[in-house]
């Protein structure tokens, strides 16, 4: 059986605001396949005027991010003590248009 816990929380935003938030469960472990679907969450997104942002992801993920070099693309954070957020965690898109 694969383990189903969640690698981070993936927060929703509009203008600022968090308006939605789901665990992030890769029940078929970490691996490219995560990265494309946070690419993809990343551009449905924007293209309804949103964003997101990774919060409390695991250190597995967080190493894959840095990995597959999208450190700058898709940032995460995690919680400071006392539940306040801490840590860069909004998610930057470049200038340049998706083709």
């Amino acid at each position: 059986m694969v383990p189903t816990r969640a690698r981070a929380e993936v927060v929703l935003l509009r203008a600022g605001a968090e308006v939605a938030s789901w665990p992030l469960v890769c029940a078929n472990g970490l691996d490219l396949s995560v990265v494309d679907e946070l690419a993809r969450l990343l551009m449905e997104a924007r293209r309804h005027g949103c964003s997101i942002r990774l919060r409390n992801a695991c250190a597995e993920l967080t190493a894959l991010l840095e990995l597959v070099g999208v450190t700058e693309v898709l940032q995460v954070g995690g919680e400071a003590e006392g539940g306040e957020e801490g840590g860069v965690e909004e998610v930057v898109v470049p200038d340049d248009p998706v083709a």
